[in-house]
């Protein structure tokens, strides 16, 4: 019986935790000359779905779009991601496979009036832009 409540309080935990996780997070500049937008969006069924658009006035070309998809898994503060083989095409070219990213957010038990946004740091990755990264949740 003790056995089955603390399996039910460790499982609540865990899920309150991935609830936390999802959603969407963002990067936005914008300048005269130059505009980026990546947008990553953690879904609660352990999938994402990755968003890059960048605009360049004298780029060749001027904008591209890139997309990459694939799923997600979390150990604490630490978000990996994955891309199947199978999931890169024409349109999903971007490989997730490898990539980590540490989940920031204010502590529950900082009771300062400092402002923390919630985000995701990138820290590993195979795609060199993308080491360094920190998206804001939206």
């Amino acid at each position: 019986m003790t056995f089955s409540i603390s399996f039910l309080l460790l499982l609540s935990a865990v899920i309150t935790n991935a609830q936390e996780v999802t959603g969407t997070y963002q990067l936005h500049s914008k300048s005269d000359d130059f505009e980026l937008t990546r947008t990553l969006t953690l879904n609660a069924d352990g999938t994402f779905d990755y968003y890059n658009y960048r605009w360049v006035e004298r780029g060749i070309p001027q904008d591209t779009h890139t997309y990459g998809k694939g799923t997600w898994t979390q150990d604490d503060k630490v978000i990996s991601f994955f891309t199947e083989a199978e999931s890169l095409d024409d349109k999903f070219t971007l490989d997730f496979s490898g990539t980590k990213a540490r989940f920031i957010s204010k502590s529950s038990r900082d009771k300062s009036d400092r402002s923390i946004k919630t985000a995701l740091r990138f820290y590993e990755s195979e795609i060199f832009w993308v080491k360094g990264m920190k998206l804001i949740k939206q």
